[in-house]
């Protein structure tokens, strides 16, 4: 269906952001020699070789013992190293957030937590390793910021952004081969959101991979007489709070998409900034308080709602209640 819609935004190849991880985490290092690394046994998953091959005296293997890595690069940041610790996003979170709350938030520490894996699109690892609660769990954290890029190009642009950004930071990136659709010379600003098009008649918000899916949706819409307007919440917290307001004052309504519970995610952020500021009717396209389950990624997301069909269907629902 991609190739008949008249879309804003193309692709020629598809590659998982946990390479643009890679690639962005392997530059960073070259351009700051405080940049050091941390892995939790998964140096392949999270394609973090390529920096301990050309750095080997700035990675540490903590072994399967995530709670002990966030500890160490907590105390790294004292003489003043940039650990990024790397791990699956449920390790990331669920399984070391006191760790994270205690040694890392409570004091405002310099480590990136960078988390793959994430989401239904883990796919046939099944529920135990696809996390959807990360972002909540994160951007409730004082003094966090909460990175959600869309394509390889963004997550490398923005692990490498983060390099110089005082402050803890969690990065959430994926397994999947994912659309490249964005600017490879991209400059990644954090905590302001991308206007990718133009629209009148509905915003749609969306972060993570669901950022394709909203390029697509917005084509099928348009194609439907209907204008949407498509903004990249690329950067959770701090959320871009006035490009939400201007665009929705534009529009009157709103959709969220991401790949994520409701509870807790960009969707609630948004709401809570037009309940605050400029209510307005939204909908969700998200996880609606479910646990995953073992399926390719592609399936995943048609079942549980999260694909452009659905981003497509909850703005007309949204475009009824004006």
């Amino acid at each position: 269906m991609e190739k008949t819609l008249d879309l804003k935004f193309n692709y020629t190849e598809k590659k998982d952001t946990r390479s643009g991880f890679g690639d962005g985490f392997l530059e960073a290092g070259r351009r700051n020699p405080n940049v050091v690394g941390l892995c939790a046994d998964l140096i392949g998953s999270l394609k973090m070789g390529a920096f301990q091959k050309e750095f080997p005296e700035r990675f540490f293997q903590t072994g399967i013992a995530e709670a002990n890595m966030m500890g160490i690069a907590a105390g790294m940041t004292i003489n003043g190293k940039i650990p990024y610790t790397g791990t699956f996003a449920n390790f990331s979170t669920g399984r070391v957030y006191d760790q994270i709350r205690q040694s890392i938030a409570y004091s405002g520490k310099n480590v990136k937590i960078c988390a793959s894996h994430a989401g239904l699109t883990l796919g046939e690892d099944g529920a135990t390793h696809q996390i959807l609660e990360d972002l909540g769990m994160m951007k409730m954290l004082p003094h966090m910021t909460v990175i959600n890029p869309c394509d390889y190009n963004q997550t490398k642009a923005a692990t490498i952004a983060i390099a110089e950004y005082e402050g803890p930071v969690y990065l959430r990136f994926g397994r999947p081969s994912w659309p490249i659709f964005t600017d490879p010379a991209q400059k990644f600003e954090i905590g302001k959101a991308w206007k990718m098009i133009e629209g009148t008649d509905v915003t749609i918000f969306a972060t993570g991979h669901l950022v394709w899916e909203a390029v697509v949706a917005e084509a099928i819409l348009r194609s439907e007489g209907i204008s949407a307007e498509v903004i990249n919440i690329h950067t959770i917290k701090p959320l871009d709070e006035e490009a939400i307001l201007d665009s929705v004052a534009k529009t009157g309504c709103a959709v969220s998409a991401e790949e994520h519970q409701y509870n807790g995610g960009l969707g609630d952020s948004v709401a809570q900034t037009l309940a605050r500021n400029n209510p307005a009717p939204m909908e969700y396209v998200g996880v609606d308080d479910s646990f995953g389950e073992s399926g390719t990624p592609t399936q995943l997301l048609e079942k549980y709602g999260l694909n452009a069909a659905n981003i497509v269907a909850a703005a007309k629902k949204v475009l009824a209640r004006k």
